[in-house]
């Protein structure tokens, strides 16, 4: 009887890793390196992106890029302003969201708070793809670029719902450049579509504000089409977005200096196929644990 359920439990194991191994389409043989930057900072603007905390609230910045085809994406760097003299030890929090583009996850027709929606971020963020310092499904590194850099404007707190959403910008601000190296826990798998990422700094002190690159692309990986600009929000206006360039400052549009990295093709499975994977192997330790009974 024990051989006859130890031969049972190997066929079902067997069963299950061909099953899954089918699904994910695990192929080696077609996974290629992906890799995706906007090049260097430009000097022209930094955004809020933080956290709510300590009574202040929550800000976001997001800027986009396009996958052709299903990515699992392991590591993003993203570059950043912290106030001058700021210890990197002082880099407490970094969470990672990524969303899909306007009406994708949102509800259409929008509020009618900003100018428009077009081409924005949705309303709502990818929950599958939000990774968290505080929950462990990212690890990160601080390091110093330059101790002194300086830009031209900056948004912070000037975040408004029409007719008021054009403030010019909060003026210039110099300080210590800064970028931010993450490695994904569990990497995120998305499939072939337009996205946009959204990095968000907590400081024990002060803000971080994110650092534009060129529009269009001039470094980095180079230009793409469509490149949308970057887009802002704070609690008071969400779920809504303002483009920064357009509508806050009249100046730019701009980009954000960011990079992603991991690998794509079929050998990487869809999500629906993780989500199955998990499933097979849950079933497969439910019929272990019956057959040890």
């Amino acid at each position: 009887m024990k051989n006859l359920r130890q031969k049972t439990l190997g066929l079902v194991a067997l069963v299950a890793v061909f099953t899954i191994s089918g699904l994910a389409g695990v192929n080696p043989a077609f996974a290629s390196p992906f890799f995706f930057s906007t090049g260097d900072p430009d000097g022209l603007i930094g955004t809020l992106s933080r956290p709510a905390n300590g009574g202040v609230i929550q800000t976001e910045t997001a800027d986009d890029f396009i996958l052709n085809q299903t990515t699992s994406i392991n590591h993003a760097t993203f570059t950043g302003l912290v106030p001058s003299g700021t210890p990197l030890t002082d880099v407490s929090q970094v969470e990672i969201e990524f969303y899909h583009v306007f009406p994708v996850d949102s509800t259409n027709p929008p509020s009618g708070n900003v100018t428009t929606r077009v081409n924005s971020p949705a309303d709502f963020e990818i929950a599958s793809a939000t990774r968290d310092s505080v929950a462990g499904t990212l690890s990160f590194t601080a390091s110093l670029l330059n101790s002194s850099f300086s830009v031209a404007n900056t948004v912070v707190n000037g975040i408004n719902k029409i007719p008021n959403q054009f403030t010019g910008g909060e003026g210039p601000a110099t300080g210590e450049e800064v970028q931010i190296d993450i490695t994904f826990t569990t990497p995120i798998v998305l499939t072939a579509d337009h996205y946009f990422f959204r990095p968000e700094v907590l400081l024990t002190s002060g803000d971080f504000l994110w650092l534009s690159a060129p529009k269009p692309i001039v470094g980095g990986t180079g230009p793409f089409s469509p490149d949308l600009q970057s887009w802002i929000r704070n609690d008071d206006l969400a779920p809504d977005w303002l483009r920064i360039g357009t509508d806050i400052t009249h100046q730019g549009p701009f980009n954000a200096v960011f990079s992603l990295s991991g690998e794509s093709g079929e050998s990487v499975p869809e999500p629906t196929s993780m989500l199955l994977l998990g499933s097979g192997l849950v079933g497969l330790w439910g019929a272990r644990k019956k057959f040890k009974k």
